[in-house]
């Protein structure tokens, strides 16, 4: 994945003649394998100055009960608090002073399980200057009401996200006149945001969200306990709970097979197999068209 992304830099790079600041958020848990990855890998000829890692943050774990849990080391089991404790972790770890140093005005904010995701879109990035918004975000339509991803909607008059875990089976099934889904833009984690936008976001707690999951413990007896179901609670904030610090934002359409082919399961939809082939499919068609243009 980061290999793949890291090719669509450098060949924007080429384009431009620049060399764009890659910022990468990890976790305690996976923060030293990634960096020794691209330590190992010569970080894929990308100049090692514009590339650095920052860790995000950390909340304790809960038991049913609500009695917070213990490692199997005996300390407070800690979990990683979601892809919107990015905000803070971008000024904790002085990365937004950084920007600032490199000149950086448009920051584009997106997830690493996603082979297709386009990093640099000259079209994404002109209609959010276009629409003098501090952030937009990257839409598709949903392909069923009960497909796993979030919406895009207004709550309270600003641009939000409703969770596909907490969307009623009745607003998902909606439709509107034309017999669309009336909550059908979902919400893939495509986002542009201002470092202005940023600074107005990052002075401020977002919500927190609960999700049921399974993780070992130390018990009272001091027994190392490995659940075969979810037994406790994580709590993490998510990147589009920013979006209603904005009075509007750009939302942009996006063709699925261009620009989606999400790794969230070990098997089946959206596994590294489907991803793969996604992706293959989607290598072939490009490769197909700019054959077709030479010949033209």
């Amino acid at each position: 994945m980061f290999q793949i992304l890291c090719e669509s830099l450098k060949e924007k790079n080429e384009k431009y003649n620049i060399i764009i600041p890659w910022y990468i958020m990890t976790s305690r848990e996976n923060n030293n394998e990634t960096i020794k990855f691209f330590e190992e890998n010569n970080y894929f000829n990308y100049p090692k100055d514009y590339i650095k890692f920052f860790v995000q943050g950390e909340l304790p774990m809960i038991n049913t009960e609500g009695k917070i849990i213990l490692d199997e080391k005996g300390f407070v089991k800690l979990a990683a608090d979601g892809h919107g404790g990015i905000f803070e972790a971008l000024f904790k770890n002085n990365i937004i002073n950084d920007m600032k140093e490199k000149k950086v005005e448009w920051i584009f904010v997106g997830p690493i399980d996603n082979p297709l995701i386009k990093m640099i879109d000259e079209i994404f990035i002109g209609i959010t200057v276009e629409k003098n918004v501090l952030v937009s975000g990257k839409s598709l339509v949903k392909a069923n009401p009960n497909e796993k991803v979030g919406v895009f909607c207004k709550k309270n008059g600003r641009p939000s996200v409703i969770e596909y875990t907490e969307i009623s089976e009745e607003l998902a099934n909606q439709k509107d006149k034309k017999g669309n889904l009336l909550y059908g833009e979902s919400h893939i984690n495509c986002n542009m945001f201002n470092i202005k936008g940023l600074e107005i976001i990052g002075n401020k707690k977002l919500p927190y969200h609960t999700a049921f999951k399974k993780a070992n413990y130390l018990s009272e007896n001091g027994e190392i306990i490995k659940p075969e179901k979810p037994n406790c609670y994580k709590f993490e904030s998510f990147i589009f709970d920013s979006f209603n610090q904005m009075e509007e934002m750009a939302i942009v359409r996006v063709n699925r097979e261009e620009e989606f082919a999400p790794v969230k399961n070990k098997t089946g939809i959206d596994s590294a197999e489907t991803a793969k082939e996604l992706y293959e499919k989607y290598m072939q068609n490009k490769d197909n068209l700019k054959e077709n243009e030479n010949g033209l």
